[in-house]
């Protein structure tokens, strides 16, 4: 994974995903934001994610021999939306392993896309060690959230985008989940506009990076206790680790309803449907977690749609 090859994936998925548009937040009654804040709305992408960039990627880069037994995934959810989807579009058969606090709505939507669903352990980790298994025993190409690096490839062209939308931004930041999207994200960011800070988000029960960044080596979860499951891994890639420790400034923790907070006033406020994990950004800059600097241009993203917020 490179520079050049997230470029190149940029290019590679550019007839198959959509531009999604960047929204600066302001006219809020429901919270004091800073003046320069925009997220960009991932939650209108292609299967509801950023996360269909990295599968159309590592499928289009696969040779037909290699699709041919299907896919399979383990996801808390858009991952597995993602794969579901591009193995639709290919012809071929989806197996979606879920853990099980996955979101109902996100395990309706992929039955509906004709993938067979699966649940197997509480969290991320175990549904992954299954999905594994099953792909080894049926010959399926096993589609890796992040240790893969033409998925983290095809993340880091949210970057790519932004970049483009809106210049000079000081600040970025990301929530994670397993890592690959800020390590991905990181590595166009600080190529492009070294001086730019990139703060990524865990939840506090699920502080993935957060305590590797602490110990200095990847480290296992002894456990994980947060209820979104899109931002729940107990242990993230040596290489996600290395390349986050190189460009990512700092690491927050947010309590999981903070980002609840946050989802109910994208839609009340912008009619913005996302999911806890993409309703991160704006949770910590609400918290205090992130604090903004006096002029700073300060930027997002909502990494998934979802109903958290509707219900508020």
């Amino acid at each position: 994974m490179s520079v050049e090859s997230i470029r190149a994936a940029a290019e590679r998925i550019k007839p198959f995903i959509r531009k999604t548009p960047m929204l600066r937040l302001s006219h809020c009654a429901g919270a004091e934001l800073p003046q320069e804040f925009h997220l960009k709305l991932e939650c209108l992408q292609v299967s509801g994610s950023f996360k269909i960039r990295g599968a159309v990627n590592r499928v289009k880069t696969l040779a037909p021999e290699q699709l041919a037994n299907g896919l399979v995934a383990a996801s808390g959810g858009n991952h597995g939306l993602a794969t579901a989807y591009m193995a639709r579009q290919s012809g071929v058969s989806a197996t979606i392993f879920l853990p099980t606090n996955a979101s109902p709505i996100k395990e309706q939507k992929l039955r509906k896309w004709g993938a067979d669903v699966r649940y197997s352990g509480s969290v991320w980790d175990e549904a992954h060690e299954a999905a594994q298994a099953f792909a080894k025993d049926c010959g399926a190409f096993y589609m890796h959230p992040f240790a893969d690096d033409a998925i983290v490839s095809g993340q880091g062209t949210v970057a790519v985008e932004m970049l483009e939308q809106v210049p000079d931004v000081d600040l970025y930041i990301v929530a994670i989940g397993g890592g690959g999207l800020i390590t991905g994200m990181s590595q166009i960011i600080k190529a492009t506009n070294p001086k730019a800070r990139i703060i990524g988000v865990e939840p506090v029960g699920s502080p993935t990076l957060h305590a590797s960044f602490a110990a200095g080596k990847v480290v296992r979860l002894p456990q994980i206790t947060t209820r979104v499951a899109t931002m729940a891994c107990g242990r993230t890639d040596e290489s996600i680790y290395e390349i986050a420790r190189q460009h990512v400034d700092d690491i927050v923790l947010i309590e999981d309803e903070d980002m609840q907070r946050a989802a109910e006033l994208l839609w009340l406020e912008f009619g913005i449907a996302a999911d806890l994990s993409g309703a991160a950004s704006l949770a910590a800059l609400m918290s205090g977690a992130v604090k903004a600097q006096k002029g700073e241009r300060i930027a997002g993203l909502v990494c998934g749609a979802g109903v958290d917020g509707l219900g508020a």
